[in-house]
């Protein structure tokens, strides 16, 4: 009639048969003894204070090495020879800025507006190569885009090369 009266009982009798006193877990000699086979915190960490101090160490070594006149990237060369076909200057430049850095240490907000812009209308312009390619363009419209890439190419130099100095000059 009343199933949750049923249920009390039984949880009642269950809890009649369980023992007076749980055991310990284990007493103090055995809790020293497993306590003494830890490690302790500042055992694990020693190897890695010693990587991090080394790192930090060589980070300050490089950083003074360039503070002091260190590597610098030699600068672009920023009109092609006569007999240099476009190609080649626009792939030299690109390898130029490919050995910066992808940001340079101190970062101005008008340049970086510059170069962003600079790299979003070179990505444009080689989206529109390609599909001039693929639609099988003019190879006057072709050697424009080109050319206007070679363009945006040469000022994104002239601009990292102007950051490349003004981070070489503090």
């Amino acid at each position: 009639m009343h199933p949750y009266l049923d249920q009390q009982r039984s949880l009642a009798r269950r809890l009649r048969e369980l023992p007076d006193e749980a055991a310990q877990p284990y007493d103090w000699r055995e809790f020293q003894r497993r306590s003494g086979t830890r490690t302790r915190p500042g055992e694990r960490r020693a190897g890695g204070r010693a990587v991090a101090a080394a790192t930090v160490l060589a980070l300050g070594v490089v950083a003074v090495w360039t503070r002091l006149g260190g590597w610098s990237p030699p600068p672009p060369r920023l009109t092609p020879e006569p007999a240099q076909p476009l190609a080649a200057h626009t792939s030299a430049m690109e390898h130029w800025l490919a050995s910066l850095p992808s940001e340079p240490a101190v970062v101005h907000v008008g340049t970086r507006a510059a170069v962003t812009g600079l790299e979003d209308r070179i990505a444009q312009v080689d989206d529109l190569l390609s599909a001039e390619r693929l639609d099988q363009a003019q190879p006057a419209r072709l050697l424009a885009l080109q050319q206007a890439r070679t363009r945006l190419v040469g000022a994104l130099v002239q601009v990292r090369y102007a950051e490349t100095l003004a981070d070489e000059s503090r």
